[in-house]
């Protein structure tokens, strides 16, 4: 049985920073592909960042790229992900992903890619 559970959001002010956390189970969490999602109220849902199963290859949607930090420690099977400098726009409800291939291809962000999700944490940036 997969579980993926993600933790560490909550509320803070603009500025301010918070480091997200993923811990999946019931997977061979050393091959295979994670990445983040998040869906900001009244928005689709968006994937933004995947890192490969060792954490050589890091991506980003550009726009993310500075204030987004996607890691990955196999030893403890955790997904993190450090975002800075944070918005009132980055108000989301961020979700962990799990894939079944150990490298993120061309089309990342399809959420098709990604048969296990988390519950989702709710991160609430106040200005």
């Amino acid at each position: 049985q997969v579980q993926v559970v993600e933790s560490g959001g909550g509320l803070v002010q603009a500025g301010g920073s918070l480091t997200l956390s993923c811990t999946v189970s019931g997977l061979t969490f050393d091959r295979t592909a994670m990445g983040w999602f998040r869906q900001a109220p009244g928005k689709e849902r968006e994937g933004f960042s995947c890192i490969n199963w060792n954490g050589v290859s890091k991506y980003y949607l550009d726009r993310m790229k500075g204030r987004f930090t996607i890691s990955r420690n196999n030893a403890e099977s955790t997904m993190y992900l450090q975002i800075a400098s944070l918005r009132p726009e980055d108000t989301a409800m961020y979700y962990c992903v799990a894939s079944q291939s150990s490298e993120c291809g061309g089309k990342r962000y399809f959420p098709s890619n990604y048969p296990y999700w988390g519950q989702g944490t709710e991160v609430t940036v106040s200005s």
